[in-house]
């Protein structure tokens, strides 16, 4: 498993890229300033780094000076300017690549993609897992049998009453069970299992699924739920989604 640093001051925008990256399987962390992430990617050996520019503390292109010289580590500039020489002079730093905000979540997971495959560090039993997560395995916890309390079972993987969510599969069983969740209703029902007990604002959950930059209703997160209750409520005879009024939803784990 691939392993990425976030250093991006908008918290927002970098808990948005991180529950993508960790969609697609990757191990995430983050720091929101510049001196923070230079001191995580000196300790920790990370297989790419995206780095904003405009940091507190130390701004991103002093920090990528620094690791070119203590821990070279490929690099991804994330940044809202966008001009030539700001392009150059990220790229003369030692960038491999610059992505200028707002981005679609879709180009930049491609570039991270692209930047991984080409980093000749890169773990080599990376390719054994991405294998292992399509074709599966006998001993999987896919079989969706919650053995375990409710809450996070083991690394990408959640679990409520008989509810299982695997993220590295992309796969939702109840009681062993496949339910069939579309892109956007799997990325909410994770969100929700993620901050178990936590309620979560219709603002807050339109991000996670549509995007920090997505422009329209917050009603669209009614719509989902209701999907989703559908699906799963409805068919199970349970109550997992809970409405909390004037604020969001919530997963209780006491459930």
């Amino acid at each position: 498993m691939a392993k990425i640093l976030i250093v991006e001051d908008e918290e927002q925008l970098a808990r948005f890229v991180e529950l993508e990256l960790l969609h697609e399987g990757y191990e995430v962390s983050k720091a929101f300033d510049g001196r923070e992430g230079l001191l995580m990617a000196e300790k920790e050996n990370f297989d790419l780094i995206l780095l904003d520019i405009m940091l507190p503390g130390l701004n991103g292109l002093e920090v990528l000076r620094r690791l070119q010289i203590s821990n070279p580590t490929p690099t991804i500039l994330l940044t809202a300017r966008d001009a030539v020489m700001d392009k150059v002079s990220g790229l003369d730093a030692g960038a491999i690549d610059y992505i200028t905000k707002p981005f679609a979540i879709e180009e930049l997971l491609a570039r991270v993609r692209v930047a991984l495959k080409n980093h000749p560090n890169i773990r080599a039993d990376q390719a054994n897992e991405n294998a292992g997560i399509i074709g599966g395995s006998s001993d999987s916890v896919s079989s969706g049998k919650a053995e375990k309390a409710n809450g996070k079972q083991s690394e990408g993987v959640y679990v409520w009453n008989k509810l299982v969510l695997d993220n590295k599969r992309h796969e939702v069983h109840y009681d062993g069970h496949l339910i069939t969740l579309t892109n956007r209703e799997f990325l909410m029902l994770e969100t929700l299992l993620s901050n178990m007990d936590i309620v979560l604002s219709r603002d807050t959950l339109l991000m996670q699924v549509c995007g920090y930059d997505y422009i329209g209703e917050t009603n669209v997160v009614d719509v989902y739920v209701r999907y989703l209750r559908s699906k799963i409520d409805d068919v199970y005879d349970v109550k997992m989604i809970k409405t909390v009024r004037g604020v969001g939803y919530v997963i209780r784990s006491e459930e």
